[in-house]
């Protein structure tokens, strides 16, 4: 009888152990800000600056970077790459929300995301970006 109080209460602490970390974890984890915000950045990353949208073609942050200014585009329109190219990894220094389109016509039947502007750095998309929108707020 021994040997099972100590199996029960081994199980026990086990448990108690996953669910704390469960509930000490954020409950965005799942969402692709939230992995922006995760990875922080990186030398590479580092190259955009405040106030641009900066995108590479190919998974962390390798390629030529493209940027992208408030100056230079229309609010909360759609905004392709142009014709043939398309990104792979993104950071988001505008000090706006910036959603990310795999459609180069910002259809919202392929997949999208929504960045902050705060400072957001993916390294990996979990698609080709073809398409964007920068947002008021």
């Amino acid at each position: 009888m021994h040997l099972r109080t100590s199996r029960t209460t081994a199980l026990l602490t086990g448990l108690l152990a996953v669910l704390t970390a469960a509930l000490a974890a954020p409950a965005t984890l799942g969402t692709p800000a939230a992995h922006a915000a995760a990875a922080g950045r990186t030398a590479a990353s580092g190259a955009c600056d405040a106030g641009q949208l900066c995108l590479w073609p190919k998974g962390d942050f390798g390629g030529a970077r493209r940027t992208y200014e408030l100056s230079g585009i229309d609010i909360e329109s759609c905004v392709p790459l142009p014709k043939g190219s398309s990104a792979a990894a993104l950071a988001n220094r505008t000090g706006r929300p910036v959603t990310t389109y795999q459609s180069g016509e910002c259809a919202e039947t392929a997949e999208f995301d929504t960045y902050p502007g705060g400072g957001s750095w993916v390294p990996r998309s979990p698609y080709r970006v073809r398409a964007f929108k920068v947002w008021e707020r």
